[in-house]
């Protein structure tokens, strides 16, 4: 159909765009003079660039939701690709509202970066369009979906003010633990860039690994029949009590437990491994290069931003975030199970995730507005939300088997 290809453009032009953004960002941040004819500002200068290409980018990105929309006949959030694109499209927007209201440059230097990651992972998922299962067709898709992500979204803008606070304020010529949680936390960053850098390539190579399930299952003609898992990654784990049909790029080193659920268990358990690896190896490759930690390598060019500004928008963003976070993944969700499912409740794996994320914000709120958490405790605790959110978004949808797991 004419619109899906559309949407599918506007997609790539919006990732182009938030990619020359990040790089126009990064070139503020250095305040080198690049050419002879550039203004005396530089980090004013390429930021306004910056923000106004992002703004595109964001321009484009709603045109790809209306049009998938339409073409769909339903809001693009029923699978982990338009989910993904999705929560892109609203770490966007609340940066471009964030913006507007602090004029901030600076911060668009973190937050367009992880709207190209965000969108880049959105990739790896399978593209096409297809018709909803009978639990996703209801008008709470639309409300509960959209909502959590717009929430989430908000809360990684504050995750990002954090990380900023971090950075300019962790001394980063003394060794402290402070020093060495930041560098894990960029490197869990560094994790999903790897992942995603992976699966692209391996997709290209088409080395495909397929095991051949020893189960049977039941076909969409009542047939039962023996179901194959396919990895575009090398195999490193196998699905238990399963042999290969079609070898790969290499043999399994040995086959997931028995406990794993769900004949794409294991392949997840795949994933995250590879993902885990390529990470340190990506991390390990700039330190390299670098020579420098990477808070150290980015510190300087927090030089001149006020902590206490980075302290206020995360705690603003997060205040904002959390009420529309709780209204989307908590009541709203709520509400659908009990339509869906008969019951309110069912300890399904992404509802317990969806309300630690809740609780985690909430003992955030108390213990800043209460026993006066700001600074630095308040920006770890904003990095530390962020990294439960991945956490939901990622291990629990690429490794725990739920009633969420369509997605």
């Amino acid at each position: 159909m004419i619109l899906i290809q559309v949407s599918d453009w506007l997609l790539d032009f919006t990732f182009v765009l938030y990619v020359i953004s990040s790089v126009l960002f990064a070139m503020s941040l250095t305040g080198r003079k690049w050419t002879s004819r550039e203004p005396k500002n530089n980090e004013e200068y390429f930021g306004r660039m910056a923000y106004w290409i992002a703004v595109f980018g964001f321009l484009s990105q709603g045109g790809y939701i209306l049009t998938r929309w339409i073409a769909a006949g339903h809001s693009p959030t029923s699978n982990m690709f338009e989910f993904m694109a999705f929560l892109d499209f609203c770490i966007i927007l609340a940066y471009l509202i964030i913006y507007r209201i602090y004029r901030l440059t600076i911060i668009g230097a973190f937050v367009l970066p992880l709207g190209v990651i965000m969108l880049g992972y959105a990739y790896v998922f399978p593209q096409e369009v297809t018709p909803l299962i009978p639990a996703l067709q209801s008008y709470w898709l639309e409300i509960h979906v959209t909502t959590a992500a717009l929430g989430e979204g908000i809360l990684t803008v504050g995750f990002a003010a954090g990380l900023m606070y971090l950075i300019r304020t962790i001394p980063q010529d003394l060794p402290t633990k402070g020093r060495t949680w930041l560098e894990i936390v960029l490197a869990v960053v560094l994790m999903l860039v790897g992942f995603i850098g992976m699966d692209t390539t391996f997709s290209r190579l088409d080395q495909k690994t397929v095991f051949q399930m020893s189960q049977k299952e039941m076909d969409n003609m009542g047939q039962m029949v023996n179901p194959t898992v396919e990895y575009i990654l090398p195999a490193i784990v196998s699905p238990a009590h399963s042999s290969i049909s079609k070898p790969g790029a290499m043999s399994p080193w040995f086959e997931a437990p028995t406990w794993m659920d769900g004949r794409d268990s294991a392949r997840k358990l795949n994933t995250m491994i590879w993902s885990v690896i390529s990470g340190v190896v990506l991390y390990g490759i700039l330190r390299l290069f670098l020579r420098k930690r990477l808070g150290a390598v980015l510190q300087p060019s927090l030089k001149g931003i006020d902590p206490e500004l980075l302290d206020e928008i995360s705690y603003r963003a997060i205040s904002i975030g959390y009420p529309v976070f709780t209204l989307g993944a908590l009541i709203f969700a709520m509400i659908w199970a009990e339509e869906a499912w008969g019951r309110f409740w069912g300890w399904d794996p992404k509802e317990v995730w969806a309300l630690i994320v809740w609780l985690f914000y909430s003992a955030y709120l108390h213990l800043r507005l209460s026993r006066g958490w700001i600074g630095t405790r308040s920006a770890w605790m904003s990095v530390i939300g962020f990294v439960i959110i991945l956490i939901t978004l990622v291990v629990v949808n690429l490794v725990i088997s739920g009633l969420h797991s369509y997605a």
